[in-house]
């Protein structure tokens, strides 16, 4: 089922919260809307279901138009942050209810909401009602209860946001596993980027209402478009350097970097991810620091250094061991630097 987005925009008298949205989702993609709070995400998925008018733009679904048909008519099914379970209803009941609004046989429904339950791990709660559940409990029914329909679109507002990290985890490979066994065209809104990289056939990527990048993970990670993506995508962030790109050369205080971009910018910021940074004997990289703080994530160390002010995170070996206050030199991979203008956050390439 393919969903089209021709210039969707929405204003709330002079607030415009989301400004000329256009992207294509393909039959059968699993597409994320990232970003922050407030950057318009849920107004556009709240749009596609409409639940939300339409400012300016059109809505296709499979090639009809459905800017103004009313949710019900639109097959798709949304699963809310909030959970909307029925208080009154069991967890058995609330999955099986949108069998029974379509009349379906009582054995096809029991057979079906068993077989959903277990893909959420809900087996045996099934006879519990809302008020005896979890936060996170809770949200795996409001989840089955949409798998369940399979419905030709699936809208998702951060379903897993009130799961604990061990279970969110699990939850997200039982997410990507379950739309590639259905097939159901996804749109799934987060501002966790996690999320975004490891479940998204191609990531949206908003910010104050317009539309940053749009492309695979792995391309929104290594081939950002401007400064915002590149700081947002990463964790932790890429780490910022400001000075200035002239003839090949990117200069700043205590910094001179040979590098084969051909763009330059007066006010330029170099931009290079942790992974790619080493750490070495104080006098020996591009640029000396002082180590401010170390944390053992477990395959790495990431060592946070300072200089003049600024931090840098470096991705280091396991069983690095040098402590707080130490100098050290940072060497960076003139291959890996990204640099940015200042001025409007562009790509110089």
């Amino acid at each position: 089922m393919t969903i089209r987005l021709d210039r969707i925009s929405k204003s709330f008298g002079a607030l415009t919260v989301l400004q000329e949205l256009s992207l294509t989702v393909e039959p059968g993609e699993f597409l994320v809307l990232l970003g922050e709070s407030g950057c318009g995400k849920t107004t556009a998925l709240r749009m596609i279901a409409g639940l939300e008018s339409v400012t300016s733009g059109r809505i296709e679904i499979n090639g009809r138009e459905v800017t103004d048909v009313a949710p019900k008519d639109r097959d798709v099914a949304m699963v809310f942050q909030s959970y909307a379970l029925y208080p009154h209803m069991t967890v058995a009941e609330n999955i099986g209810y949108p069998l029974k609004i379509r009349q379906a046989p009582k054995s096809e429904i029991e057979a079906r909401v068993r077989e959903v339950a277990a893909q959420v791990q809900l087996d045996p709660l099934l006879g519990r009602y809302p008020r005896q559940l979890s936060g996170g409990q809770r949200q795996r029914v409001a989840l089955a209860r949409a798998i369940i329909r399979r419905p030709a679109v699936f809208l998702m507002d951060e379903p897993l946001s009130n799961l604990d990290a061990k279970l969110r985890g699990h939850m997200r490979a039982e997410l990507k596993h379950m739309q590639h066994d259905l097939g159901v065209t996804t749109i799934y809104v987060t501002h966790d980027q996690i999320e975004a990289m490891t479940l998204a056939h191609r990531v949206a990527l908003l910010d104050r209402g317009r539309l940053q990048q749009l492309g695979p993970p792995s391309q929104i990670y290594n081939d950002p478009d401007n400064l915002f993506v590149a700081g947002f995508i990463g964790s932790p962030p890429m780490n910022f350097l400001k000075g200035s790109l002239k003839a090949g050369r990117f200069e700043a205080p205590g910094i001179a970097i040979g590098t084969p971009i051909r763009g330059e910018a007066a006010s330029a910021v170099a931009g290079i991810r942790p992974e790619d940074c080493a750490l070495t004997s104080a006098g020996t990289g591009d640029l000396d620091a002082e180590i401010y703080s170390t944390e053992l994530i477990g395959d790495h160390v990431l060592v946070t250094c300072r200089r003049e002010a600024q931090p840098i995170a470096i991705k280091a070996a396991k069983d690095y061991t040098a402590g707080i206050g130490a100098k050290v030199g940072i060497r960076l991979n003139p291959q890996s630097l990204y640099f940015f203008d200042e001025k409007d956050g562009r790509r110089v390439r």
